[in-house]
């Protein structure tokens, strides 16, 4: 009976700050997506040994597979935990808003369409949504790193190899399926280093959130 509770109180605390970074990912990316997209000063934030990197079309299931990940803190993430989560993810998508606004970015890899139907079908999906200008830092590899690096110390040995693994080949695949660049995943993951040491579970509860029973 008490698993059960603290299982319904943790995914109402996990859908209330899920919400709100909906909101403030949704209020920022298309948005400063759509003000880029018309801007003629936009920065070439990449170097061009980067340009040979291979365009490995498949990366895109692992790619996409981050959609995922978003509901593991439900499952390892005490409840108590979760608004300092849900603080790093909201925080860390109106900075990347600012850097976005002052940097707006030039994909330098040519956008292209696999051969295989599937697959072109998948990418011309994510082409018609999302412009390439929101580069540094990495949305994806933001969202990714903040909730393995929040699920992992409460999960098991291997299922903790097993979510670094898979945040090592989400950060490979924003690349190798030419939809971010090196520097955008390297700044992703300087913030997310700097957003844990200020959103920890103390300062959570400092800024007025109430550890679960």
């Amino acid at each position: 009976m008490q698993t059960t509770a603290n299982g319904a109180v943790r995914w109402r605390i996990y859908s209330w700050w899920a919400a709100w970074v909906g909101v403030a990912f949704f209020a920022v990316y298309p948005t400063l997506n759509w003000l880029s997209d018309r801007r003629a000063d936009r920065w070439h934030l990449y170097f061009d040994a980067e340009l040979g990197l291979p365009f490995v079309p498949a990366f895109i299931w692992v790619y996409l597979s981050m959609y995922a990940l978003f509901v593991a803190p439900v499952f390892l993430v005490p409840a108590r935990h979760l608004p300092a989560l849900g603080k790093q993810l909201i925080v860390g998508t109106l900075i990347g808003g600012l850097v976005f606004a002052a940097f707006p970015g030039e994909l330098g890899f040519a956008r292209s369409l696999p051969t295989d139907a599937l697959l072109a079908q998948v990418y011309a999906t994510i082409f018609s949504l999302d412009r390439p200008h929101n580069l540094v830092p990495s949305l994806h590899v933001l969202f990714s790193a903040a909730i393995v690096f929040a699920c992992a110390p409460f999960a098991a040995l291997m299922l903790r190899v097993v979510l670094f693994v898979w945040l090592g080949l989400i950060g490979a695949s924003t690349v190798l399926v030419h939809q971010h660049h090196l520097l955008d995943v390297a700044a992703a993951l300087m913030l997310v280093w700097a957003l844990r040491r200020y959103f920890t579970i103390d300062n959570a509860l400092i800024l007025g959130d109430k550890p679960d029973a």
